[in-house]
């Protein structure tokens, strides 16, 4: 399996109109029938033509190119393996690989996150560590042990929202698409856990 094209490769044909979709969505359907029944060459066909909108899914949310290619691979690894449990009234086939995939990179990010508290943590109890990266862009405003102190005092979903709204470097309607939640819900998780830290720092964040 080949590295996917990037958002300007190989995507979706160019066939234009409604027709053109039709017969590209049973087009598809029919390449993943066939991957079910353990057709490789149906399979990369069906890659051929649908790994540059899945990469561009991946990369939307991930950001970093290189991740994102390798979170890809990981997607089509899926989708062979749950090809033959496919069935249309999950919707089409594009937007059923796009959901397989938008939901394989939030987990990589919510591992990421899951590992930087494991690191600062580690931190915490092995003073010669280095830093880690993401505490020391805020060691020019707050010692680093006050920031995770005030990290723990919040709620899971405080956290959470807070770690990608402001680590992650995503805006509160990608931390909504992120999270699968209302943006609303989001900005009131971002607003309490920003309001938790500045009661438990003693500081305006």
């Amino acid at each position: 399996m080949n590295k996917p094209a990037g958002p300007h490769g190989l995507g979706e044909p160019s066939d234009a109109g409604v027709g053109g979709r039709q017969r590209q969505a049973a087009r598809l359907a029919d390449l993943l029938d066939r991957s079910a029944r353990g057709q490789e060459s149906a399979f990369a066909e069906l890659y051929d033509l649908t790994s540059s909108r899945i990469y561009g899914v991946v990369l939307k949310v991930l950001r970093s190119p290189d991740l994102s290619a390798e979170v890809t691979q990981e997607v089509y690894v899926e989708i062979w393996r749950q090809s033959s449990r496919y069935t249309p009234s999950r919707g089409s086939v594009m937007a059923w690989m796009t959901t397989i995939a938008h939901r394989r990179a939030v987990d990589k990010v919510r591992a990421a996150v899951s590992e930087t508290r494991r690191d600062t943590d580690w931190a915490r109890l092995d003073p010669d560590r280095p830093h880690d990266k993401v505490w020391d862009t805020l060691e020019h405003r707050l010692d680093a042990e006050r920031v995770r102190k005030g990290m723990n005092s919040l709620t899971e979903v405080q956290r959470e929202a807070v770690h990608l709204a402001y680590f992650g470097g995503y805006t509160h309607r990608e931390v909504a698409g992120l999270l699968k939640l209302p943006l609303g819900t989001v900005k009131t998780r971002i607003r309490d856990g920003l309001i938790g830290l500045r009661d438990a720092l003693g500081v305006e964040v």
